[in-house]
């Protein structure tokens, strides 16, 4: 960071934006005489009692404790070495045999701990499955894996489960939150934005296992590729993520001005996990990011050709309209239709007709640059009517340059992001990668790597999966793989009450990952084990059920038409979360209530609560009731006994048949909801509903095994 502290009193000494005590070079330049604190201004001015001189300045309300200036001091003596922050080193090498396993097995030995034994096959499957598609496994697929006695049985079921279209969709849920993905445009009117076809992409590129660094450089600048693909310039949609307005009266140039600015930010959240917006209105006071290295970046993304405002309308350009295929082949026979026409009357229907078909193509917003370079400023304080000098495109200092001849746009950007010489891309990714199946990322502040940034709970660890990241050729399928074949997640997550007490989130990872279910796995975990579950891909976001009413409470005042909620119908209704439609101002209740987020900024990782809420959603929402229904009535399809119906529909859900408690503990609430509905019509699908409505609301359903 740049000392604001320090002031140019004399012949040759700096100027106070060139002293940054975080630079080596800089600092013992100017304040620092390594091994002689007699001779160091820095120890001058931490000692002095004259109030114009001292630092901390007093108005900065802060104040050093002797302890902390006699450390200081003694650091300068000793040489006043200091190591750069670990996140900005770059990867080591590792030997070969270095593996997950290994350097975990090392850091417990150090606390005197150990891996635990491996989980049961039946728990192993359904964790593997809801990390990997978020769906549990069919009563089938548990078969075939427990009487699967090869020792290639677990890499056989990690290898199809990779490779099934479930795994884009489970995936991308996670990177919608990262990138604030959402189906409106956000504040006032919040009206809604035709996306889905990036979210569609990001399904796909999933799916497809592109690397890593060309899903980064396609979304980055999949506008600037040599002839750009209609796939890639969707890709670009990366870029028009970000809340825009439609309000008449505000300035355009303050709304292109908060445009850019959320580029940049989420460019920082996403792809280096550092607190950009930080630097926006002065120098980072924490990390080593200046105001104007920000603005040299705010540079790269200031060149949108298109309006800063929505204008209200559902693809403020640039846009593209990409038809389906049945569209398409429509289209082509209309088109041999019109150069057939022999009559005037014949060609204007038929030009009628194609008109109206091209307007029903789906479009998305992508990215395009203008023809001529939009200057940059440095924003005083921000504002954006408040500019400094003139910024050119440029890297933040403290990371590795771009290499010489790299285009100085967003695509040049994208190719230094995902040099394999950058120490922030990998890292961050893999520690994200890691958090979805650990519930915590190696270090906790996953969007954030700079120093007030969690220090990783294993670095050495999270090292090693960088580096096989990037060595692997980026390979995300590779690096999953690598980790749920290791022993360290396959453990039984067991342990004793005081394991858990001295390490609750399981960071020395001397246990299983377990933790509770997100929202999105919870709901397409009944509709799935109930059988309703629609697994159609892609196309519009779908409105399930929801109360009545919904979106009023944020319409705009004095809007003419604001929107309202209408449910869809049939099986649109049930097909999975991750095609649910997301209004920023009011996004799914039955999400929200499990911690989703409104997707208004970049999340990079959800809170876990536990509310009274959540358990009043299982119960009661109209969906999971149905499921519970639904289930009931296919248990009672099974011609056999209560206990062996009980244990069916108990292993559909938790991969395991009930114990003994447990099975006395259902079949007394059974016989209890049989006296109760005695009386009413279907009472024994009535009875078996409320049965599978309580095995819902366990708590080994709504967590991870």
């Amino acid at each position: 960071m740049s000392d604001k502290c320090f002031q140019c009193h004399g012949p040759g000494e700096p100027r106070e934006a060139d002293l940054r005590l975080d630079n080596w070079e800089d600092a013992t330049e100017y304040a620092i005489v390594p091994g002689d604190s007699n001779e160091s201004l820095f120890a001058e001015r931490i000692l002095t009692d004259d109030q114009d001189m001292v630092m901390p300045p007093p108005n900065s309300h802060k104040k050093l404790s002797n302890e902390e200036k006699e450390i200081l001091i003694e650091w300068i003596n000793q040489g006043a070495r200091f190591q750069g922050h670990w996140s900005y080193a770059p990867i080591p090498k590792f030997d070969e045999d270095v593996t997950i396993d290994s350097v975990v097995q090392s850091s417990l030995a150090d606390e005197g701990l150990r891996l635990q034994e491996r989980a049961s096959k039946r728990t192993l499957l359904r964790r593997l499955s809801l990390d990997l598609t978020g769906l549990p496994p069919t009563l089938e697929e548990l078969q075939e894996f427990t009487e699967d006695t090869s020792q290639q049985a677990y890499l056989t079921a990690v290898d199809r489960l990779l490779s099934s279209p479930r795994f884009g969709e489970h995936m991308a849920k996670y990177w919608l939150d990262l990138v604030r993905y959402a189906d409106s445009h956000g504040l006032h009117a919040d009206n809604y934005r035709e996306m889905f076809l990036y979210r569609d992409w990001v399904i796909q590129a999933f799916n497809k296992n592109m690397p890593y660094d060309q899903f980064a450089i396609q979304q980055i600048a999949g506008d600037l590729l040599p002839e750009p693909s209609t796939d890639q310039l969707i890709a670009s949609g990366f870029n028009r993520l970000h809340i825009s307005n439609s309000a008449g009266s505000a300035l355009e140039e303050e709304l292109y001005v908060n445009n850019v600015k959320d580029r940049v930010n989420a460019f920082g959240t996403v792809f280096l996990g550092v607190t950009l917006e930080c630097a926006a209105c002065h120098d980072h006071k924490f990390d080593p990011i200046t105001q104007k290295e920000y603005y040299s970046l705010f540079s790269f993304f200031n060149n949108l050709d298109g309006p800063p405002d929505n204008k209200g309308v559902k693809s403020p350009p640039p846009m593209i309209a990409v038809p389906t295929a049945m569209q398409k082949a429509l289209a082509k026979s209309l088109q041999e239709k019109l150069a057939d026409a022999s009559t005037k009357n014949e060609r204007e229907i038929l030009t009628s007709e194609l008109r109206i078909l091209e307007d029903q193509y789906p479009t998305t917003l992508i990215m395009k640059e203008r023809s001529d370079r939009k200057t940059a400023f440095l924003l005083l304080r921000g504002e954006y009517d408040n500019r400094g000098r003139i910024v050119d495109r440029s890297t933040p200092e403290f990371l590795p340059p771009m290499k010489t001849g790299l285009p100085t746009d967003r695509l040049g950007l994208a190719i230094w992001l995902t040099s394999p010489e950058h120490p922030l891309t990998a890292r961050v990714a893999v520690n994200r990668f890691w958090q979805q199946l650990f519930g915590t990322g190696i270090s906790r502040t996953s969007a954030d790597f700079g120093t007030q940034g969690e220090w990783p709970s294993n670095l050495e660890l999270l090292n090693l999966l960088a580096r096989r990241f990037i060595d692997s050729g980026w390979n995300i399928k590779n690096l999953m793989r690598r980790i749920v074949t290791s022993q360290t997640y396959q453990q039984h997550s067991d342990a004793g009450a005081e394991a858990f007490r001295s390490d609750p989130d399981n960071r020395k990872l001397a246990r299983g990952p377990r933790f509770r279910l997100d929202s999105e796995v919870l709901r397409d975990q009944a509709l799935f084990v109930s059988g309703q579950l629609d697994e159609a891909m892609f196309g519009p976001s779908v409105k399930p059920p929801q109360p009545e009413g919904l979106w009023k409470s944020v319409s705009l005042p004095g809007v003419s038409r604001p929107e309202s909620y209408m449910a869809d119908k049939g099986s649109s209704t049930v097909r999975r979360s991750v095609y649910t439609y997301w209004k920023r101002a009011y996004p799914p209740p039955t999400m929200t209530i499990f911690d989703a987020p409104s997707r208004e900024t970049c999340v990079a990782r959800r809170a876990r609560t536990n509310t009274p809420l959540q358990a009043l959603v299982l119960m009661n929402e109209e969906q999971f009731f149905l499921s519970a229904q639904q289930l009931a009535s296919s248990v009672l399809e099974r011609d056999s006994s209560d206990e062996d119906r009980m244990h069916d529909a108990f292993t559909r859900l938790t991969a395991r048949q009930c114990n003994e408690t447990e099975l006395n503990l259902l079949m007394n609430a059974l016989r209890d909801f049989r006296e109760q509905y005695s009386d009413a019509a279907d009472s024994e699908l009535k009875a078996w509903t409320m049965i599978m409505n309580s095995i819902f609301s366990l708590d080994i359903v709504r967590n991870k095994p």
